[in-house]
């Protein structure tokens, strides 16, 4: 049996498998860059499209993942309030690589 390859997979240096998860278009997820924590779960965050939004960590990752200034997220704008979104995800420092060496950020 061959490899099955996977387009948002790539092998590391050590050999180990950088697994990096797309933000979905459909669901209005976009790329986002931390720029301020404000406490209280909220973080000032500048999106993909130019916008500097208000961002709330959800609580699935509240506890999980620790996010810091300058970290890149994955978050989704709310309908109802442009200058707000949701935070959804965090990539780590290897993802972060991969993405800038695939042409995503």
């Amino acid at each position: 049996m061959g490899r099955i390859e996977n387009a948002n997979q790539d092998v590391a240096e050590d050999g180990s498998i950088i697994r990096v998860k797309l933000p979905n278009r459909r669901t209005k997820e976009q790329f986002a860059q931390a720029e301020l924590m404000l406490g209280s779960n909220h973080i000032k965050v500048r999106c993909s499209d130019g916008v500097t939004r208000l961002g709330r960590i959800k609580g699935k990752i509240k506890k999980r993942v620790w996010i810091r200034e300058g970290d890149i997220l994955i978050v989704i704008p709310w309908d109802f309030q442009d200058d707000k979104c949701d935070i959804v995800y965090r990539y780590t420092t290897p993802q972060v690589d991969w993405l800038r060496s695939h042409k995503y950020l």
